[in-house]
């Protein structure tokens, strides 16, 4: 019995600490910096797909702007550090504040890494999953101001209609066939930016001056 209890507790004790509410996150820095417009660096893609940068970065002005900031545009961008000859993201993401505010004159520079891309098919099930993390910084002090991630998975919306083993094997392998021929990474992708980098999302960015929910601090 005494045993019983105490996995009882251990089980229970999980289960809260699952259920926490995320630690709050200091916006100190964010609110003294109070960046209206963001400059969004080509994703550094730690996958195996090459789409994998590309595909993300063509989604993120979307929350960016409708979270109040003025994004500049991504392909103007792009084209901008191709004809310096830079095309490597990693290569992007190590240039001095100080060239990228002269070059752009943006107020804050966004810095995101994908850390997971694509399809993998396992015996029972197929999974379509994006993750990314991302960083806020002043490009006028090097401070920085906001940090977060997320993920975005095929399987979050997927239910079992049955059929037993055989019925499983199939749906997995129909599932994975329709993920490869659509690019539902691509569409997996969107959730995740939306996640990562919308200001209605739990510790995501704060409101920027273009928002109608925008509040100076």
């Amino acid at each position: 019995m005494m045993r019983i209890s105490a996995l009882l507790m251990v089980c229970m004790t999980t289960l809260l600490a699952g259920c926490a509410t995320p630690t709050p996150y200091d916006y100190s820095a964010f609110r003294e910096s109070n960046p209206r417009s963001i400059l969004v660096l080509p994703p550094v893609n730690r996958t195996l797909d090459t789409k994998a940068s590309y595909s993300f970065l063509s989604q993120v002005t979307y929350p960016l702007a409708e979270s109040g900031y003025y994004v500049l545009p991504v392909a103007v961008v792009d084209e901008t550090f191709r004809e310096n000859g830079m095309v490597n993201p990693e290569d992007i993401h190590g240039l001095t504040l100080d060239k990228l505010q002269t070059v752009f004159g943006a107020d804050a520079a966004l810095y995101i890494t994908i850390n997971q891309y694509g399809t993998s098919y396992q015996l029972i099930a197929s999974d379509t999953r994006v993750t990314a993390e991302a960083s806020l910084v002043d490009m006028r002090s090097g401070q920085l101001l906001w940090k977060g991630a997320a993920t975005a998975s095929s399987t979050e919306q997927g239910s079992n209609s049955g059929g037993g083993l055989v019925g499983i094997l199939v749906q997995a392998l129909v599932d994975q066939i329709a993920n490869s021929i659509t690019d539902r990474s691509y569409q997996i992708a969107g959730i995740t930016s939306t996640r990562l980098l919308s200001a209605d999302m739990p510790n995501g960015v704060l409101h920027g001056p273009r928002s109608p929910k925008y509040v100076r601090q």
